[in-house]
Formats: C-alpha cells, sequence, structure tokens
C-alpha cells in the first residue's frame, strides 16, 4: 500500500507500484513511513491538516477523516499518519499474543472495482510490542499553535487459538493495556477472518461481551482518572432485524459508538473478476452501499446524537459525503489510500468542512 509520494506524483507511480503483491508494498510502505516519521523526509507525504473540529463521545475530533484500523496493526506509524492531516487515527486489531494470522497469499487486489480482499486475520506482534510503539509516538506533544492534537482510537481483538467461548478474556485482557494510553477504544466483532468471531454480534453473546468490558471499564475509569469511550466496529452483511438487535445492546450497555462497517463476505459486485472467489473480506468500492445501508438503519434505530462512524468504500470527497449524509457523524478511509494515495485525506476533510459551513 504505497503512500509515500505526494498526491501529485502518485497516479504516474501506482502502475509501477502495484506490480508488487499487496502484501509485500504493505511492508515496504510501513517500514518507510516508520523510518521517515518525525524526520525531514515526512515532506514527502506531510499536508496541513484541515481544522474542521466537532465533539463526538465527549472527545474533540480535529477534523472528521479517520485512518480505519488495520492499516497500521502493531501502531508503528502513529506519527507518519498524524502527518498526512487525519483528525484521528485508528491502529490494530492488537491481540493479548502476537500471532502470524493466516497463511499467504492473503491480500488481493480487483483494480477494476478499487477494491481489496484480504484474509490476513489480525496478524500482529501482540499487546506488548504494540503498546510500546504506542508510547513512542509524539503526535500529542507536536500539535502546536494551539490546535488540539490528533485523535488515537486502540482496535482490540482475540486470539485466533483462543476458544470463542474464551473471547470475553481476550477482549478484557486489551482493554486492560490500551486503556490508559487510547483517547478512544474498539471492539472489533466483525472481521471475517477470525474464525466464528462474527458470532459475538449474535444477541446472547454480544450482550455477554459488552457487559463485561462495560463493567471493567467502571473499573479502569476509576483506577486511571479518564472515561476512554468504546466504540464496537460491526459488519455489513446484517439484516434489519440483526441491526437492530445490535443498536439496542449498544445502548442498554453505555457503549459511547458505532462504527460501522468492517467488510464484506458477499461478492455481487465483484463476480467474474480476478481473485473475486478469494477467501476474505471484500473493501473499497463494492463495500461502499452496504456500509450506507447499516449506517442508515443504525442513526434510525439510534436517534440523531448517538456517534457513528462511517467507514467502507470512500474514495472521494462524494463518497464520504455519502456516509454523512446517511447518518454518520465522522469517517474513516483505508483502501481509498491504496488506489488515490494521501491526497484523499485533505481533499476529504476540506468537501467536509465546506458542506458543514454551508449548513
Amino acid at each position: 500500500m504505497p503512500l509515500l509520494l505526494p498526491s501529485s506524483l502518485y497516479g504516474l507511480a501506482r502502475p509501477f507500484l502495484f506490480g508488487f503483491d499487496p502484501e509485500h508494498a504493505h511492508e515496504i510502505t510501513l517500514d518507510g513511513l516508520a523510518r521517515t516519521q518525525n524526520t525531514p523526509l515526512a515532506c514527502a507525504y506531510a499536508a496541513a491538516r484541515v481544522e474542521d473540529p466537532i465533539q463526538l463521545a465527549g472527545l474533540s475530533f480535529p477534523n472528521r477523516v479517520g485512518l480505519a484500523a488495520g492499516l497500521d496493526k502493531n501502531a508503528r506509524c502513529i506519527d507518519a499518519f498524524a502527518a498526512m492531516g487525519f483528525g484521528f487515527v485508528e491502529v490494530g486489531t492488537v491481540t493479548p499474543k502476537g500471532q502470524p494470522g493466516n497463511p499467504k497469499p492473503r491480500m488481493f487486489r480487483l483494480p477494476q472495482r478499487d477494491a481489496l480482499i484480504n484474509r490476513l486475520g489480525f496478524n500482529n506482534e501482540g499487546l506488548d510490542a504494540f503498546l510500546a510503539n504506542v508510547q513512542k509516538a509524539r503526535f500529542r506533544k507536536q500539535a502546536g499553535g494551539g490546535k488540539s492534537p490528533m485523535l488515537l482510537g486502540l482496535n482490540i481483538g482475540k486470539n485466533a487459538a483462543t476458544p470463542i467461548e474464551r473471547a470475553v478474556d481476550d477482549y478484557l485482557a486489551c482493554l486492560d493495556g490500551v486503556y490508559p494510553h487510547a483517547d478512544y477504544v474498539t471492539i472489533n466483532i466483525s472481521s471475517p477472518n477470525t474464525a466464528n468471531l462474527r458470532s459475538l454480534q449474535s444477541d446472547e453473546a454480544l450482550d455477554a461481551l459488552l457487559g463485561a468490558v462495560a463493567e471493567r471499564r467502571e473499573a479502569l475509569a476509576k483506577r486511571h482518572g479518564k472515561r476512554a469511550p468504546l466504540f464496537v466496529k460491526i459488519a455489513p452483511d446484517l439484516d434489519d432485524a440483526q441491526v437492530a438487535v445490535i443498536a439496542a445492546t449498544l445502548q442498554r450497555h453505555g457503549m459511547d459508538g458505532v462504527i460501522a462497517t468492517n467488510t464484506t463476505l458477499a461478492r455481487d459486485a465483484v463476480a467474474g473478476l480476478p481473485h473475486a472467489q478469494e477467501a476474505g473480506g471484500l473493501s473499497g468500492a463494492p463495500v461502499r452501499e452496504a456500509s450506507n445501508r447499516v449506517i442508515a438503519q443504525l442513526r434510525a434505530a439510534l436517534g440523531k446524537d448517538f456517534p457513528i462512524i462511517g467507514v467502507g468504500g470512500i474514495l472521494s470527497a462524494a463518497d464520504a459525503k455519502a456516509k454523512i449524509a446517511a447518518g454518520a457523524d465522522v469517517v474513516q478511509i483505508y483502501t481509498g489510500l491504496i488506489y488515490r494515495g494521501p491526497g484523499l485525506v485533505r481533499e476529504t476533510a476540506q468537501a467536509l468542512q465546506q458542506d458543514r459551513r454551508r449548513a
């Protein structure tokens, strides 16, 4: 996922960069970002942040464009992404113990549809390494000029080897670790690449998980003297009844927001294309409408004030506006960076800022 180029050059360089295997390109890019962040070389991808503050879940978001979890699983490049102008960055998913994820190859481009399929499977170095990287980040000290610092979300999950009946233990272990360092914490129950994980979205399982997480949050809030908001990330592959149950459960357990949505298992929009039948989650343009549908259903069920982060298929400013129109308060991008480059961050943030000024 090569991002180390000014946006004006990205379109010219992309055909060459897409010659690399997607995961290899991803690793090269993150290595480059990790080495150049907080150095003069960061000017290759840095951009002035659009100031468009919004209050959400008790937090002040500097603007309404964030980085979705999954790109920086080990929290190595927080300062690099801060330099690109994001208002908030979410890193992870982290699990208690490091794990290699699923066998390679496990990431595939579908450029005809501005899409990716991945079945990475929460590959990460584990909680201790993740927290060490989070603590090295300097973005909060570098805001300067009276500006609010970028917000940091930490996304938590379960190890593949942990039986689904013991999933709560993994989420609580991760919550304990990330809580002091997070502006908000995301409970990821929607990746399709960890066996049975999405079953945690069902009525009884979700009730048990969120009940345990909410109880632990109360203890952590007292211990650390701060109340970090909790978000839950859900899938696009849900019917109306499932969305209604999830909405009610989020409210019952005092969750602070919802992230809609993760990748999809549906393949209708890419049928017949190379790699279309690879197992894993499909992201990019094909998930846009399903994500917007779930966002609209959530907004109807949750009312006007419940925070919703919209993600899925944002490849232009117009796509981000559609997310807001569907009911999202702020948005996240990921696959759009691969197809459009870092210029998408500022373009999108400016468009959303202008819309608010007109309103």
